[in-house]
C-alpha cells in the first residue's frame, strides 16, 4: 500500500475536543511509525527488524477496570456483572474531557482511520487517536486498512482514544484505580487511559461488536480462530489461552481466515480484524513457524527480553511477563485467505486443556451439549502458570470469552444452537490436556494425535465409526480413529485406577454445575438438561 496523500480534516478533530495547536501524524505507515518510536526512545529494533516496545505498568488487560456507560441504550440490554461494570455518563464525559485536554497538551499525537469486519455488509469505521506512534502501529496491524480512495470520504462510526500517560484520580473520577477502559454506546467512543497495553484497544472493539452484531444484524460474534480447506470447507476453533487455538488452526493444508475474532452470518463467516495478536512465550520456529517468521519489519513485539548483549529475543524469558505478544498484519501469514471470509462452518471445535485427565481427547456433542459447553467455556490451568497454583485449577469463561460479552451468554449460545441446527454443523470437543491421570500423574496428549483426530473429523472419517457415551458428561466418544491408539479414546481406560477416575470425574462435574448456576435462569431447558451427571 502506498503512503496516503489524503490528510485528516482537522476541524473534525477539533470538534472532538482536541487542541488546535497539536501536531497530528495521520495515517503513517508502519516503517515511519517504527522509526518515530525508536527516535523518541520508545522502542528498539530486534535483529530481524521488528519494533520491540514495553507497554509499561500493564502487560495485560485489566478486566476489573473495564466499564460500560449505563444509560438508556445499555441499561436493560447489557448483562451487568464482574466484567460489564457500569459507570455513569457523567464519569465518562468528565474523563473524556480530561483525556482530550491531556492529548491536546502534547506536542504531537497519532491518528489512524481503519475499520473492522471483512464482510462489507457489517463494516465498522473506526478512528483511533493515540499518544504514541507504537499505539498507532498496533491499530494499523490489527484493524482492516482502507484504501486511499476510501480515505477520501472516510466518516468514523466509532472513536478509540488511547492515552497511556493519563492517570485518573479514583476519588475524583469514579474509577477503581488510575487506569480505565470505558465504552459509551451513546457517544460511540472507547476511552482508554493509564495503560499502554495494546490489547485494550483490540478487545474494546471486539466488545462493541459483540453487542452490536447479534442485536442489530443477527450475526453471531465469536471469540475463535477459523480456517478453510482447499475444497472450501470452513472450520472454527473456540478455546481459552493455552488450549491450542492458534496452533491447531494454523494448518499448512488449510487457509487461515483469522486467529481470534469472527462473525457468523446467514451465508458464512468473516474475520473482524486485519491482523494477528499472538503470544510469543516459548516461541520456536519448529512449533510455530508462521508466527516466528512474522517477527520482521512491520511487526510490533511487546514486553520481551533480549539475550544479554544482543538484540536477539529470548522467547523463554518471563522477567517482564508471560504474556509476551506480537502483532502483525494478516498478510504476514503465508497461507492467509484474503479477503478473510469463509463459507458456512461444517465443523466446530471446542478446545480445552483438561489438566484433570477426565474429558476424552475427542468427542461429538449434541446441540444441547454444545450450548452447555459453549456457555461453560472450560479449561484447567496447571501448576506454575499462576502464582499460588500448585495443582490443577478449573477455569470457566462463558462462550470462551466472558470479559468481552456485553449480552447474557445465553444469547450467544442460543444463536449458536440455532445456526448449528439450521446448517447441520458437527460440534466436537477436543481435549489437548492430560491422559492416563491428571497433571503430575498422566501425560499430555501428543500434538500429533490431536492433529490426527481433527483431520479425521474434517475428512468425514468419524461419520463412519462406532461411538460410546461418556458416563458423566454424556458426549459421544469414537472408539477408533486413524493415527490414534484406540485405548486413548476413552479416558477411563487410560487410568490405572478406574475408581479414582470416576471420583475425579464426579468432582469435575460438580464444578461444572456449580459454575453454571449463575447462567441457569437465562437458558433453555435443553441446555440445562445437558449438564453432567453427579450421581
Amino acid at each position: 500500500m502506498s503512503i496516503p496523500t489524503v490528510s485528516i480534516d482537522l476541524k473534525k478533530l477539533l470538534q472532538l475536543g482536541l487542541n488546535e495547536a497539536t501536531n497530528v501524524h495521520y495515517q503513517l505507515m508502519p516503517d515511519a511509525l517504527a522509526e518515530q518510536a525508536v527516535n523518541r526512545g520508545l522502542g528498539v529494533y530486534n535483529d530481524t527488524g521488528a519494533l520491540c516496545i514495553n507497554t509499561g505498568e500493564f502487560t495485560g488487560r485489566s478486566p476489573q477496570d473495564k466499564f460500560i456507560v449505563k444509560d438508556a441504550i445499555t441499561e436493560n440490554t447489557v448483562h451487568w456483572n464482574n466484567f460489564n461494570i457500569p459507570v455513569t455518563e457523567e464519569v465518562f464525559l468528565n474523563l473524556r474531557k480530561k483525556v482530550l485536554d491531556y492529548l491536546g497538551s502534547k506536542e504531537e499525537i497519532w491518528v489512524r482511520d481503519a475499520y473492522a469486519c471483512a464482510d462489507e455488509r457489517f463494516r465498522l469505521n473506526i478512528r483511533v487517536v493515540n499518544e504514541t506512534p507504537w499505539g498507532n502501529m498496533f491499530a494499523y496491524n490489527m484493524f482492516l486498512r482502507p484504501t486511499e480512495a476510501e480515505l477520501e470520504n472516510f466518516e468514523p462510526s466509532w472513536h478509540v482514544i488511547q492515552a497511556p500517560g493519563f492517570k485518573a484520580d479514583p476519588k475524583v473520577d469514579g474509577t477503581r484505580q488510575h487506569n480505565f477502559a470505558i465504552v459509551s454506546f451513546t457517544h460511540k467512543t472507547i476511552l482508554i487511559g493509564g495503560t499502554g497495553y495494546t490489547g485494550e484497544t483490540k478487545k474494546g472493539i471486539f466488545t462493541i461488536l459483540n453487542y452490536l452484531l447479534p442485536q442489530e444484524h443477527q450475526v453471531l460474534s465469536m471469540h475463535c480462530s477459523a480456517n478453510v480447506g482447499k475444497d472450501g470447507d470452513t472450520a472454527i476453533f473456540f478455546g481459552l489461552s493455552g488450549t491450542g487455538k492458534t496452533t491447531l488452526s494454523a494448518d499448512p493444508n488449510r487457509y487461515l481466515i483469522g486467529d481470534d475474532e469472527h462473525g457468523w452470518t446467514n451465508d458464512g463467516i468473516f474475520n473482524f480484524e486485519g491482523g494477528c495478536y499472538a503470544k510469543t512465550i516459548d516461541l520456536t520456529e519448529e512449533k510455530e513457524p508462521e508466527i516466528f517468521r512474522a517477527i520482521k519489519p512491520g511487526a510490533l513485539v511487546e514486553n520481551i527480553e533480549f539475550f544479554e548483549g544482543t538484540n536477539t529475543i529470548d522467547f523463554a524469558a518471563k522477567g517482564i511477563t508471560e504474556n509476551t505478544r506480537v502483532s502483525y498484519p494478516l498478510h504476514f501469514i503465508s497461507n492467509a485467505k484474503e479477503p478473510s471470509i469463509g463459507g458456512l462452518p461444517q465443523n466446530i471445535f471446542f478446545l480445552t486443556c483438561d489438566a484433570y485427565g477426565i474429558l476424552p481427547p475427542i468427542s461429538k456433542l449434541t446441540p444441547g451439549q454444545a450450548m452447555y459447553q459453549f456457555i461453560s467455556g472450560y479449561t484447567a490451568k496447571v501448576a506454575g502458570t499462576e502464582a499460588g497454583v500448585t495443582e490443577p485449577k478449573s477455569t470457566f469463561s462463558a462462550c470462551f470469552g466472558a470479559p468481552f460479552l456485553p449480552l447474557h451468554p445465553g444469547k450467544y449460545a442460543e444463536m449458536l444452537g440455532q445456526k448449528m441446527r439450521e446448517h447441520n454443523v458437527n460440534v466436537w470437543m477436543i481435549n489437548t490436556g492430560w491422559s492416563g491421570g491428571g497433571y503430575g500423574v498422566g501425560s499430555r496428549m501428543k500434538l500429533s494425535y490431536t492433529r490426527a483426530m481433527i483431520t479425521a473429523a474434517l475428512s468425514g472419517e468419524l461419520e463412519h465409526v462406532r461411538y460410546e457415551p461418556h458416563p458423566v458428561f454424556g458426549m459421544m466418544m469414537p472408539t477408533t480413529c486413524s493415527g490414534v491408539p484406540s485405548e486413548l479414546l476413552n479416558p477411563r481406560n487410560t487410568w490405572s485406577d478406574a475408581n479414582a477416575y470416576d471420583a475425579q470425574a464426579r468432582d469435575l462435574a460438580k464444578q461444572f454445575r456449580k459454575n453454571f448456576e449463575k447462567y441457569a435462569s437465562g437458558v433453555s431447558a435443553e441446555i440445562l438438561a445437558a449438564a453432567p451427571k453427579v450421581d
